[in-house]
């Protein structure tokens, strides 16, 4: 559907077919099949399989998001400056596919090198596998408000993605214990490298045939290539985006946390690593409350939905950790966490699209590339590499042994990681989710003039 010039119906009425939502939200899901493998598993595998020292591998996941934090922005850039027959975000997922995909099998090759060598080719690969992920994952969000204009379509295909998103993080969390197990029978190095290549296939061939049925029909009237010191200008004084960088970065250290953290809490903490892979299916309980955000919009703003989640997240793992070993109460309290949760990482993406109408709205430029890249890829990683360096630190500072039986100090290290620190970041990220609040009340305004000036 074509825009119209000072048609504000034509913007609030524009809808995206099945195949369009399936094809978008399927994007996220073949990500998933390498990232969270990646998210979930990569400070386990560097410590418990490649043998690296924990400090040394939580420095190398610091090193690699802060080599992202100038990857991000020049991504956010790249892609504001490509006008290509396909559109502005839309090629990327052809052009990175396979790069992408290779970089995460490497990532999981550990080849036999000294404990130098495999220091530096893990650091190296690293980096190289997070510019490429921000390359493929920021047009995720950035397509997102050139699809449509309307801020309750906007909602629903963030919510198609976020569905996605879990189901292909549920199909990770379900399956790569016990594939590495089976492919590597005691060998946990082959049974990576088996593992990662048969899932980076899949990511590949999914990701390109998603790339084939999505479309940008949002037209803008600013120039097609918006130069990086025009993106700046969309950022100037742009505060509901400084607000949802703030409270997303605050939420993928914490939701990182406890990702890489519950790795080592039920193997050592509960003494049963198969809880990993049981808890991990749990979490699909995510996708119910995605799928009831749409409905919770008619009745509550879009803060005070992200406010919510936070809290939920917060009051799930205090139950966790005040039920100790209990496993009724790790259960309740995993399953209230990840409701939670659930609902605090949707929300960022949806109201993304409407910071990039404001800072157009105040500057009369669509920096859709820089402020969702900033806002979205380069918060998740930048949160990832922040987990991973606290995630090791504690087990630094506390005495933690790989493969061996812990200590009561250990322990402790290992439950206040992934419990307290968690519970803190999640606690701080309410407070932006609520200060939003006073933006959220300009939306409609700001559709309606720019239904104006768009092309």
């Amino acid at each position: 559907m074509e825009n119209k010039v000072g048609n504000k119906t034509s913007y609030l009425k524009q809808k995206v077919g099945f195949l369009e939502k399936f094809s978008y939200a399927q994007l996220d899901f073949a990500g998933q099949l390498v990232a969270q493998v990646v998210n979930a598993y990569l400070l386990y595998f560097f410590t418990d399989v490649a043998l690296i020292p924990t400090a040394i591998a939580g420095t190398i996941l610091l090193i690699a998001r802060v080599v992202d934090a100038v990857a991000a922005p020049v991504w956010g850039t790249l892609i504001d400056m490509t006008d290509s027959k396909w559109g502005k975000a839309r090629p990327y997922f052809l052009w990175l596919a396979f790069p992408y995909a290779a970089a995460g099998v490497l990532l999981f090759w550990a080849p036999a090198l000294s404990m130098t060598g495999k220091i530096w080719y893990c650091g190296i690969v690293y980096i190289i596998y997070g510019i490429l992920y921000l390359g493929i994952n920021a047009p995720i969000t950035t397509m997102l408000p050139l699809l449509t204009s309307n801020p309750d379509e906007r909602i629903t295909l963030n919510s198609w993605r976020l569905v996605g998103s879990n189901l292909g993080s549920f199909m990770v969390n379900l399956l790569v214990l016990p594939l590495v197990a089976f492919f590597g029978s005691g060998n946990d190095v082959k049974g990576f490298r088996i593992f990662i290549v048969i899932f980076a296939i899949f990511n590949c061939a999914l990701t390109i045939f998603s790339f084939s049925n999505v479309r940008e029909r949002v037209k803008v009237a600013s120039s097609k290539r918006v130069t990086l010191k025009q993106s700046v200008r969309a950022m100037n004084k742009n505060w509901p985006w400084f607000i949802l960088v703030a409270g997303n970065l605050l939420f993928w250290i914490a939701q990182q946390n406890r990702q890489s953290g519950m790795v080592y809490y039920f193997t050592y903490y509960f003494h049963n690593k198969g809880l990993v892979t049981f808890f991990n299916s749990i979490s699909l309980i995510q996708v119910l409350a995605i799928l009831l955000i749409p409905l919770m919009n008619k009745h509550m703003t879009k803060s005070h939905i992200w406010a919510l989640g936070f809290a939920g997240a917060v009051f799930g793992q205090v139950i966790i950790m005040v039920s100790g070993h209990s496993m009724a109460g790790a259960i309740v309290g995993w399953v209230i966490g990840m409701l939670g949760s659930g609902i605090a990482v949707s929300m960022p993406f949806a109201m993304l699209g409407s910071a990039v109408d404001f800072g157009e709205w105040k500057s009369g430029i669509n920096a859709a590339g820089l402020l969702t890249t900033i806002g979205s890829a380069f918060c998740m990683s930048m949160g990832q590499g922040i987990a991973g360096y606290i995630n090791g630190a504690f087990l630094s500072a506390f005495g933690y042994v790989a493969n061996a039986t812990q200590t009561a100090h250990a322990l402790t290290g290992i439950s206040l990681d992934f419990n307290g620190a968690t519970i803190v970041l999640y606690a701080l990220a309410i407070i932006p989710a609520l200060m939003y609040s006073k933006y959220e009340k300009m939306e409609d305004k700001i559709i309606t003039d720019l239904s104006k000036t768009r092309l």
